[in-house]
């Protein structure tokens, strides 16, 4: 035998060794291993610990794979859910938190799934300047908590969250109404600032939105629109950046905005007005 064809047997055999080596160790990984279940819902709390939420999330599934009717099973599904949570993995995290309810709906855990469900789809809210499906989803989220469980330590939470999501919202509909207020196309950007006061009122959108109206109006030479709407504008956020602008442009117009010591001699004045333009 050549020396060139014995250097290649013997890096054949060492292939074959070390491949056989290799898949002793796969198979040998792979074999099951029934432990009992509180041990291994505590290594999946060490990992919890160390910070390695994914590795966490796989050992609470072993819990319930190998123990699936005991009530560490119970325990691991929602600290599953958790751990997929911190680990950013938003989707098996409302996976593992409905699963939960659909299998233990009455339990006192209940509430704190509905919860993880609301805050995965919370984190994931884009800026207003992208698709709104994920906030919407958020909000629908959120007060499913409150209204379910409108005592609980999670309702005030879910209820600061809903607010900052409905400014996510109101912030999307002024993004588009200001993007065709700039193109002219007026009657649709009307609608949209239309939609912010009448849905969104108390977020931090409606002056601008009240301002928007009037721009919109005064371009189309609807005065006594304009008017309207900047009184209420003034009326209910006095002394506002945003009724400043409005007034000049009224002003530079020749327009008159109503007098708001109508309001001392109607107090039904300005309800009738918002009534009357919002509706």
């Amino acid at each position: 035998m050549s020396l060139v064809s014995r250097i290649f047997v013997v890096l054949l055999v060492a292939l074959v060794v070390t491949s056989c080596a290799r898949r002793d160790r796969v198979t040998a990984s792979s074999v099951y291993v029934e432990r009992p279940a509180e041990t291994i819902y505590s290594q999946a709390l060490d990992q919890m610990e160390r910070g390695q939420y994914s590795l966490a999330a796989d050992i609470f599934d072993e819990v319930e794979r190998q123990h699936p009717y005991s009530e560490w099973a119970r325990r691991s599904m929602l600290m599953a859910s958790f751990a997929n949570y911190q680990a950013n993995s938003y989707e098996e995290a409302i996976s593992d938190a409905e699963r939960f309810i659909s299998l233990h709906p009455g339990n006192r855990s209940a509430p704190y799934a509905y919860y993880l469900i609301a805050i995965s789809h919370f984190e994931r809210i884009m800026d207003v300047g992208r698709d709104q499906r994920m906030t919407a989803q958020a909000m629908e989220a959120l007060q499913q908590v409150v209204r379910r469980y409108p005592q609980s330590r999670y309702a005030q939470d879910a209820r600061l969250k809903i607010d900052m999501t409905r400014d996510h919202l109101a912030g999307k509909e002024m993004d588009i109404g200001r993007w065709y207020l700039r193109r002219g196309y007026h009657l649709a950007a009307i609608n949209r600032f239309r939609n912010v006061v009448q849905e969104y009122q108390t977020t931090s959108h409606t002056p601008e939105a009240l301002h928007r109206l009037v721009e919109a109006y005064v371009a189309l030479g609807i005065d006594t629109e304009a008017s309207e709407v900047a009184a209420v504008l003034g009326y209910n956020f006095p002394g506002n950046r945003w009724y400043e602008d409005s007034y000049r442009l009224l002003t530079r117009e020749g327009i008159a905005i109503p007098n708001s010591e109508l309001e001392d001699r109607d107090p039904s004045y300005w309800r009738r007005a918002l009534d009357r333009l919002f509706s």
